[in-house]
């Protein structure tokens, strides 16, 4: 898979760097000399087009023809929209990606610009700490179709109204799909017979009404160390 990546800040060098290592094919096209120097440092010189990234002419140079999909990942939104239309009016770009610098303008980032998904950086780290404080140790490992889907994992705590129940009694809605058992180290794909123990890992996909609901059965009904402090 060959992914063009427009803008060499931070984060389009980061997304060059973990695609790299998962073997995907990269181009990351930037024009600026001080980021440019840094992307020598950090990526394979090949890896890298100079140039305008929101340049056509560039583009076309870089190879985005060829692309399977491009994340605009500049610091000005006007240009990341820009390279969304851009890529699928002009080259037929499969699929487009791009980078919310303000928050303000997230209404802009959608099917009008060819934009398929946007990621809005602000609102991805506060949803993610609203999460942690609402779910107590839930952690969300992935967003999924734009964040209405979480790949979520908890442990079983000790009092756990989920212990000992099998899967298929406890209620859980059909939006709440759990794929893992994780118990001792080992993986356990979970049958509806499948019981839950004591520190058991569960991943599960889910919506966020249906996590906590989930979280609920996890999690114990009081915290005798924390019901301690208050007294």
């Amino acid at each position: 898979m060959f992914v063009l990546i427009a803008g060499g800040g931070r984060t389009g060098a980061q997304l060059a760097s973990l695609l790299l290592s998962e073997q995907y094919k990269v181009c990351i096209v930037e024009h600026r000399p001080e980021i440019l120097a840094r992307l020598h440092q950090e990526l394979p010189t090949e890896s890298i087009y100079e140039g305008n990234p929101i340049d056509p002419e560039i583009l076309e140079a870089a190879g985005i023809r060829q692309a399977h999909a491009l994340a605009a990942t500049t610091n000005n939104d006007a240009d990341n929209l820009s390279l969304c239309y851009m890529g699928r009016a002009m080259f037929g770009v499969p699929r487009t990606i791009a980078r919310i610098n303000n928050p303000r303008n997230e209404w802009l980032f959608n099917e009008k610009f060819h934009v398929d998904v946007a990621l809005n950086q602000a609102n991805v780290f506060a949803s993610l700490i609203r999460e942690e404080m609402s779910l107590g140790d839930m952690m969300t490992l992935l967003k999924l179709r734009r964040g209405r889907y979480s790949l979520v994992e908890e442990k079983v705590e000790k009092g756990a109204r989920a212990i000992g129940l099998s899967l298929k009694d406890l209620g859980l809605p059909e939006e709440c799909i759990i794929a893992a058992i994780i118990r001792d180290g080992q993986v356990t794909l979970p049958r509806g017979s499948s019981t839950f123990q004591e520190m058991d890992e569960i991943l599960a996909i889910a919506t966020p009404e249906s996590a906590a609901q989930l979280a609920e059965l996890l999690s114990a009904e009081s915290h005798p160390e924390r019901d301690a402090e208050k007294l």
